[in-house]
């Protein structure tokens, strides 16, 4: 949430971290943020981290030297700081994979600094020959 000065300006939030995506109303105060709406505590603790430090996986594809695939996918280990999404992308746009990898294996460690590895998430590079 951004401090325009409004302390009580609501901010609706859509939980996904169980099925029953609660609609979670939050309002920040000189207290911190408090939220309603959500039917457990799993959901508080999602939207407060969500307005004060966003995390996300990415998946996304790479780029092989093989003809019989030239892409692979891949996503993060982890999740990464949401402001970090445009560069790491950039950097996976650099990537070449040269080997034959699968499922699990790292393709790009540390990603821009973030302490998060990218990792391979297909075996299609190794059904190919």
């Amino acid at each position: 949430m951004n401090d325009n000065g409004n302390t009580n300006q609501a901010k609706e939030i859509i939980c996904i971290v169980c099925p029953n995506g609660c609609r979670i109303s939050c309002t920040k105060a000189a207290d911190g943020i408090h939220c309603s709406g959500q039917k457990c505590k799993r959901g508080e603790a999602y939207a407060t981290a969500e307005l004060t430090h966003p995390m996300r996986t990415l998946t996304t594809s790479v780029r092989t030297i093989f003809p019989d695939s030239p892409v692979v996918s891949v996503r993060t280990a982890g999740e990464i700081d949401k402001s970090k999404l445009m560069d790491v992308s950039k950097a996976l746009g650099k990537v070449l994979v040269k080997t034959r990898i699968h499922t699990g294996d790292v393709v790009a460690e540390n990603i821009c600094g973030t302490g998060v590895n990218v990792i391979c998430t297909s075996d299609r590079l190794m059904h190919q020959q």
